[in-house]
């Protein structure tokens, strides 16, 4: 056979053997060809299927994953309830019951007292923060740390940006206001918020909207005028509150069983980790874009009142931050290690994000 016959043939050899997956192998002039290996893994969320922003994530990391492997490694989203309840996602990761999951880590505090520290922490790191903390700031490695033993791979997930402070049924004047009412706000807000007299109730999104219509709760932090509107909320409350003193930064997860995550070949690895980081800031792009146009929707075609919470509770749910974050840390040695390494980038970065994000933003 001359060389541009063999050319040929070893072509056509090679397609067919991408086409029979690990059936066969091609040899060719003596050198044998491995068939490369596929992979059909599960991605479970916390959120409804296909829910905007939170939901279009991991289905935009599917995609990717799957276009940029060439279908090696096949992804399938499931969302909240289709294989598992949405609070189930962590459990059913860690055992190897899904491959992958995507979700938040303050869901799981009661796993770990660190894991809020990888969402947001009250009075904390905006979304550009929390980015170079984790991925520059050696946040990422302790995460890693802490989920080990849980047999997890944790990777960013995309970010919300600053959210808003939530929804109320009555108008909050002053910290009285907050005494004995019913919030849906998990982490260690509900932590704080408790400490100022109200009641924290941690429910999953789509939950929402029928706890606030029967009266289940009397408030509810979601994420933003984006999601928010999704769930029709300001149909069944009247006040919507800023800043999102709770969530100034939240950071969602993408969380990968250990043992999946060991049996890939390196080339998958490395398509898996830039994929999640792309999605991460596409969400906060997303995030940035979208908030706008529905912030104005709810307030001129919904009549949603705005108002932002009073200077005196903003300070005493400060005082209470505080408190709750010196006895977490006391009580944890990881919360207390994730926290040394959190609190020293924030006194960091925030004389530079005074004189530059900050600055600009009253300037302009």
């Amino acid at each position: 056979m001359n060389r541009g016959l063999g050319f040929v043939a070893t072509l056509l050899a090679l397609v067919m053997m991408a086409g029979c997956g690990e059936e066969k192998t091609v040899v060719s002039g003596g050198t044998e060809i491995a068939p490369q290996q596929t992979f059909n893994w599960r991605l479970i969320t916390t959120w409804p299927k296909n829910f905007p922003g939170l939901g279009s994530a991991p289905e935009n990391f599917a995609k990717a994953v799957n276009e940029m492997s060439a279908g090696r490694l096949k992804v399938k989203v499931y969302g909240a309830g289709e294989l598992v309840p949405a609070m189930g996602v962590f459990d059913a990761v860690s055992r190897g019951a899904s491959e992958m999951g995507h979700g938040a880590a303050y869901y799981w505090k009661g796993k770990s007292p660190a894991t809020p520290f990888f969402t947001a922490v009250p009075f904390g790191l905006n979304a550009q923060e929390m980015n170079g903390w984790l991925h520059y700031g050696g946040g990422l490695e302790l995460w890693r740390e802490i989920y080990e033993p849980f047999n997890l791979v944790p990777f960013t997930g995309g970010s919300t940006g600053v959210q808003m402070a939530g929804w109320f049924n009555k108008e909050i004047n002053t910290v009285e206001d907050l005494k004995g009412l019913k919030m849906r706000i998990p982490g260690l807000a509900g932590e704080v918020f408790q400490r100022v007299g109200g009641i924290p109730v941690t429910l999953p999104g789509g939950e929402l909207f029928t706890a606030l219509q029967t009266g289940a709760i009397d408030a509810t932090e979601w994420v933003g005028p984006y999601n928010d509107m999704t769930f029709g909320l300001h149909k069944v409350a009247k006040y919507y509150y800023y800043p999102g003193w709770h969530e100034p930064g939240a950071m969602l997860e993408f969380i990968i069983n250990a043992d999946a995550w060991a049996l890939l070949p390196a080339d998958l690895k490395a398509i898996v980790t830039n994929a999640t980081r792309a999605v991460n800031q596409d969400m906060l792009d997303e995030y940035t874009a979208r908030n706008n146009t529905a912030l104005k929707e709810l307030v001129e075609k919904h009549g949603v009142k705005v108002r932002q919470l009073p200077g005196d509770v903003l300070a005493a749910l400060k005082e209470a931050s505080d408190a709750v974050m010196q006895e977490t840390i006391a009580s944890d040695a990881n919360a207390n290690k994730v926290y040394q390494s959190f609190n020293a980038f924030k006194e960091d970065v925030i004389p530079y994000t005074t004189i530059s994000e900050k600055a600009f933003l009253e300037t302009r």
